[in-house]
């Protein structure tokens, strides 16, 4: 997990993630909608040790953990914009599946899966992954399993 965190300290970003209201919904098409919408139906009751809860607009291509600020998911984002400008940035694979980390100017940390047909944006609050650097990006793991069985490895531009 050490590179994990000295990753996480080498990334930047400039917004904040978590809205009140629930997580912007993106609009996904295509391919990439069906595999959202199978995603949603196959991800965990829990993160962590926090409980899935309805979003605010109820999304197919959403989903949250916890109060707030929640953990929360985005399914058929567009590609990060560090990967635009920086198409080589560092991921950090974790049980299998490719995220890339932006710390968040609020403390919160934004992953995006990387190689899969679909983007995937997951953040954690900075209550998630503490004061200490960028974090721990842990939680990730209760979230593989569903991404690998959903979104299958493959390139999306």
């Amino acid at each position: 997990m050490p590179a994990v965190v000295a990753l996480l300290f080498a990334c930047a970003a400039c917004s904040g993630a978590d809205d009140e209201a629930g997580p912007a919904v993106p609009t996904p098409s295509g391919r990439q909608a069906a595999l959202c919408r199978a995603l949603h139906g196959a991800l965990p009751r829990t993160v962590g040790d926090l409980e899935r809860r309805a979003t605010d607009p109820e999304s197919d291509f959403t989903a949250a953990w916890g109060g707030h600020p929640a953990i929360t998911l985005r399914c058929g984002v567009p590609k990060p914009e560090l990967l635009r400008s920086h198409p080589g940035s560092d991921s950090a694979e974790l049980n299998g599946v490719e995220w890339l980390p932006e710390k968040q100017s609020d403390g919160s940390v934004r992953c995006t899966t990387v190689q899969r047909e679909a983007w995937v944006e997951v953040t954690l609050p900075k209550k998630v992954v503490g004061d200490v650097g960028a974090g721990d990006i842990s939680v990730l793991t209760d979230l593989a399993d569903a991404v690998s069985k959903t979104i299958p490895v493959g390139i999306v531009s």
